[in-house]
Protein backbone atom coordinates (compact mmCIF):
# COMPACT_ATOMS: atom_id res chain seq x y z
CA UNK A 1 0.00 0.00 0.00
CA UNK A 2 3.34 2.34 -0.17
CA UNK A 3 1.73 6.09 -0.80
CA UNK A 4 -1.71 4.73 -2.00
CA UNK A 5 -2.99 8.14 -1.39
CA UNK A 6 -3.99 9.79 -4.45
CA UNK A 7 -3.01 7.22 -7.08
CA UNK A 8 -6.19 5.43 -5.90
CA UNK A 9 -8.41 8.63 -6.94
CA UNK A 10 -8.91 7.23 -10.08
CA UNK A 11 -10.02 4.01 -9.42
CA UNK A 12 -12.72 4.65 -6.57
CA UNK A 13 -16.34 4.06 -7.76
CA UNK A 14 -19.39 3.58 -5.95
CA UNK A 15 -22.93 2.83 -6.40
CA UNK A 16 -25.82 3.50 -3.80
CA UNK A 17 -29.35 4.70 -3.17
CA UNK A 18 -29.86 8.51 -3.44
CA UNK A 19 -28.96 10.00 0.16
CA UNK A 20 -27.76 13.55 1.94
CA UNK A 21 -24.57 13.26 0.58
CA UNK A 22 -21.53 10.86 -0.56
CA UNK A 23 -17.77 10.90 0.00
CA UNK A 24 -14.22 9.61 -0.43
CA UNK A 25 -11.49 9.46 2.35
CA UNK A 26 -7.77 8.85 1.63
CA UNK A 27 -6.08 8.20 5.17
CA UNK A 28 -2.14 8.21 5.18
CA UNK A 29 1.08 8.08 7.34
CA UNK A 30 2.94 12.01 7.35
CA UNK A 31 6.22 11.80 9.54
CA UNK A 32 5.76 14.97 11.63
CA UNK A 33 8.58 17.10 9.66
CA UNK A 34 6.51 16.49 6.66
CA UNK A 35 3.28 18.11 8.15
CA UNK A 36 3.48 21.77 6.81
CA UNK A 37 4.56 20.72 3.55
CA UNK A 38 1.57 18.38 3.65
CA UNK A 39 -0.76 21.03 4.19
CA UNK A 40 1.23 23.46 1.78
CA UNK A 41 0.76 21.58 -1.80
CA UNK A 42 -2.72 20.89 -0.60
CA UNK A 43 -3.59 24.28 0.38
CA UNK A 44 -1.98 25.62 -2.76
CA UNK A 45 -3.31 22.97 -5.23
CA UNK A 46 -7.50 22.89 -3.85
CA UNK A 47 -7.20 26.24 -3.63
CA UNK A 48 -6.21 27.26 -7.33
CA UNK A 49 -8.24 24.03 -8.44
CA UNK A 50 -11.19 23.44 -6.31
CA UNK A 51 -13.74 20.93 -7.58
CA UNK A 52 -16.89 22.09 -8.13
CA UNK A 53 -19.02 21.09 -6.05
CA UNK A 54 -16.97 19.59 -3.78
CA UNK A 55 -15.59 20.29 -0.23
CA UNK A 56 -11.61 19.32 0.65
CA UNK A 57 -10.74 18.79 4.24
CA UNK A 58 -7.73 17.76 5.18
CA UNK A 59 -7.71 15.75 9.05
CA UNK A 60 -5.21 14.82 11.65
CA UNK A 61 -5.93 12.03 13.16
CA UNK A 62 -5.52 13.04 17.10
CA UNK A 63 -6.99 10.63 19.15
CA UNK A 64 -6.61 6.68 18.06
CA UNK A 65 -6.13 3.18 19.08
CA UNK A 66 -2.70 1.42 18.22
CA UNK A 67 -4.78 -0.46 15.34
CA UNK A 68 -5.91 3.29 13.27
CA UNK A 69 -2.69 4.68 13.75
CA UNK A 70 -3.01 7.01 10.72
CA UNK A 71 -1.72 10.11 10.97
CA UNK A 72 -3.95 12.12 8.42
CA UNK A 73 -6.56 12.12 5.98
CA UNK A 74 -8.24 13.41 2.77
CA UNK A 75 -11.60 13.57 2.78
CA UNK A 76 -14.06 14.46 -0.72
CA UNK A 77 -17.79 15.18 0.07
CA UNK A 78 -20.46 16.82 -2.25
CA UNK A 79 -23.28 15.05 -4.85
CA UNK A 80 -22.71 11.87 -6.87
CA UNK A 81 -23.20 14.09 -9.68
CA UNK A 82 -19.83 16.57 -8.32
CA UNK A 83 -17.89 13.86 -6.75
CA UNK A 84 -18.52 11.88 -9.87
CA UNK A 85 -17.60 14.75 -12.86
CA UNK A 86 -13.87 15.09 -10.18
CA UNK A 87 -12.98 11.51 -10.62
CA UNK A 88 -14.31 11.50 -14.55
CA UNK A 89 -12.30 14.79 -15.20
CA UNK A 90 -8.63 15.27 -16.01
CA UNK A 91 -6.50 17.38 -14.14
CA UNK A 92 -3.87 17.73 -16.83
CA UNK A 93 0.00 18.61 -15.55
CA UNK A 94 -1.18 20.53 -12.59
CA UNK A 95 -3.01 17.88 -11.13
CA UNK A 96 -0.09 15.79 -11.43
CA UNK A 97 2.47 18.02 -10.44
CA UNK A 98 0.27 17.89 -6.96
CA UNK A 99 0.37 13.81 -7.02
CA UNK A 100 4.25 13.72 -7.63
CA UNK A 101 5.12 16.18 -5.29
CA UNK A 102 2.84 15.39 -2.27
CA UNK A 103 3.42 11.68 -2.38
CA UNK A 104 7.32 12.68 -1.90
CA UNK A 105 6.51 13.63 1.88
CA UNK A 106 3.80 10.41 2.28
CA UNK A 107 5.64 8.01 4.40
CA UNK A 108 2.94 5.00 3.59
CA UNK A 109 -0.93 4.68 2.51
CA UNK A 110 -3.04 3.63 5.05
CA UNK A 111 -6.54 2.78 3.60
CA UNK A 112 -9.13 4.49 0.99
CA UNK A 113 -12.88 4.08 1.00
CA UNK A 114 -16.11 5.39 0.20
CA UNK A 115 -19.80 5.90 1.44
CA UNK A 116 -22.40 7.92 1.83
CA UNK A 117 -23.82 10.80 4.58
CA UNK A 118 -27.35 9.92 5.15
CA UNK A 119 -28.75 12.25 8.29
CA UNK A 120 -27.58 15.20 10.71
CA UNK A 121 -28.83 17.20 13.15
CA UNK A 122 -27.44 20.29 14.08
CA UNK A 123 -26.49 23.44 12.13
CA UNK A 124 -24.38 22.42 9.31
CA UNK A 125 -23.69 26.50 9.16
CA UNK A 126 -21.49 26.46 12.18
CA UNK A 127 -18.12 25.55 12.38
CA UNK A 128 -16.86 22.40 14.29
CA UNK A 129 -13.46 21.74 13.75
CA UNK A 130 -13.05 18.90 16.40
CA UNK A 131 -14.51 16.07 15.30
CA UNK A 132 -15.61 12.70 17.30
CA UNK A 133 -15.45 9.64 15.31
CA UNK A 134 -17.15 6.03 15.88
CA UNK A 135 -17.38 3.15 13.29
CA UNK A 136 -19.89 0.84 13.67
CA UNK A 137 -20.73 -2.98 12.62
CA UNK A 138 -24.60 -2.49 12.15
CA UNK A 139 -26.22 -5.93 11.76
CA UNK A 140 -29.87 -4.50 10.24
CA UNK A 141 -29.93 -0.65 8.75
CA UNK A 142 -33.36 -0.73 8.07
CA UNK A 143 -33.65 -0.89 11.82
CA UNK A 144 -30.94 1.31 12.93
CA UNK A 145 -31.53 4.68 10.88
CA UNK A 146 -35.22 4.85 11.98
CA UNK A 147 -33.81 4.07 15.76
CA UNK A 148 -31.59 6.76 15.21
CA UNK A 149 -33.27 9.01 13.96
CA UNK A 150 -35.91 8.98 16.62
CA UNK A 151 -33.35 9.41 19.75
CA UNK A 152 -31.30 12.58 18.55
CA UNK A 153 -34.58 14.20 17.06
CA UNK A 154 -35.42 14.94 20.34
CA UNK A 155 -32.15 14.26 22.45
CA UNK A 156 -29.44 16.21 20.20
CA UNK A 157 -27.63 19.14 22.35
CA UNK A 158 -27.23 22.57 20.49
CA UNK A 159 -24.03 23.44 20.24
CA UNK A 160 -22.58 20.15 18.46
CA UNK A 161 -23.36 18.30 14.73
CA UNK A 162 -23.74 14.81 14.64
CA UNK A 163 -23.80 12.96 11.26
CA UNK A 164 -24.23 9.13 10.63
CA UNK A 165 -23.52 7.78 7.34
CA UNK A 166 -22.57 4.46 5.42
CA UNK A 167 -19.17 2.95 4.10
CA UNK A 168 -20.17 1.31 0.99
CA UNK A 169 -16.70 0.57 -0.13
CA UNK A 170 -13.22 0.21 1.18
CA UNK A 171 -14.83 -1.58 4.16
CA UNK A 172 -12.31 -3.39 6.52
CA UNK A 173 -12.67 -6.90 7.74
CA UNK A 174 -13.25 -5.71 11.12
CA UNK A 175 -17.06 -5.36 10.02
CA UNK A 176 -17.81 -1.92 10.07
CA UNK A 177 -20.53 -0.51 8.10
CA UNK A 178 -21.35 2.16 9.33
CA UNK A 179 -19.91 5.20 11.02
CA UNK A 180 -21.42 8.72 13.68
CA UNK A 181 -19.42 11.99 14.03
CA UNK A 182 -19.78 14.11 16.71
CA UNK A 183 -18.79 17.65 15.84
CA UNK A 184 -17.66 20.46 18.38
CA UNK A 185 -16.54 24.12 18.41
CA UNK A 186 -13.34 23.54 20.27
CA UNK A 187 -11.10 20.75 22.25
CA UNK A 188 -13.18 21.54 25.54
CA UNK A 189 -16.35 20.39 24.14
CA UNK A 190 -15.32 17.22 22.79
CA UNK A 191 -13.39 16.12 26.21
CA UNK A 192 -16.77 17.51 27.94
CA UNK A 193 -18.82 15.41 25.03
CA UNK A 194 -22.42 16.15 25.09
CA UNK A 195 -22.79 15.32 28.54
CA UNK A 196 -21.37 18.51 29.91
CA UNK A 197 -24.29 20.57 27.04
CA UNK A 198 -27.48 18.75 28.94
CA UNK A 199 -29.00 19.62 32.44
CA UNK A 200 -28.79 16.85 34.66
CA UNK A 201 -32.59 16.38 33.69
CA UNK A 202 -31.80 16.31 29.81
CA UNK A 203 -29.49 13.43 30.65
CA UNK A 204 -31.72 11.64 32.30
CA UNK A 205 -34.34 11.55 29.70
CA UNK A 206 -31.39 10.92 27.48
CA UNK A 207 -29.89 7.78 29.16
CA UNK A 208 -33.82 6.66 29.13
CA UNK A 209 -34.12 7.19 25.26
CA UNK A 210 -30.93 5.81 24.34
CA UNK A 211 -31.89 2.53 26.07
CA UNK A 212 -35.01 2.50 24.11
CA UNK A 213 -33.04 3.06 21.11
CA UNK A 214 -30.62 0.31 21.94
CA UNK A 215 -33.35 -1.73 22.54
CA UNK A 216 -34.70 -1.03 18.62
CA UNK A 217 -31.74 -0.46 16.73
CA UNK A 218 -31.70 -4.30 15.75
CA UNK A 219 -27.70 -4.60 16.77
CA UNK A 220 -24.69 -2.27 16.78
CA UNK A 221 -21.29 -3.13 17.98
CA UNK A 222 -18.17 -0.26 18.31
CA UNK A 223 -15.62 -1.44 16.11
CA UNK A 224 -13.67 1.55 16.70
CA UNK A 225 -13.40 5.86 17.70
CA UNK A 226 -11.36 8.55 17.66
CA UNK A 227 -10.63 12.01 17.60
CA UNK A 228 -9.46 14.33 14.74
CA UNK A 229 -8.84 17.41 14.25
CA UNK A 230 -9.33 19.58 10.69
CA UNK A 231 -5.99 21.48 9.32
CA UNK A 232 -7.80 22.88 6.51
CA UNK A 233 -10.69 23.05 3.97
CA UNK A 234 -11.22 24.17 0.36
Amino acid sequence: MKKLLIYALFFVAFAVKAQEGYFSAYQVVVEPQEVEMIYKLTNDYFTANKPTGVTVSLWENHFNDPTNNFTHSIVFTGSLEDLGNMYARDGGDSWTLFLTRLNQHIKDGFSAFAGTSIAHWGDLMQDYPVQTYYLLDVEDSEKFIPAMTKYNNAHNPAGSLLMVGNITTGRSSDGGSHWIIRGYKDFKGALGGVRAMRTEAQQAASDKAWKEQAATNGGVNLVRSGTRVRLGQW
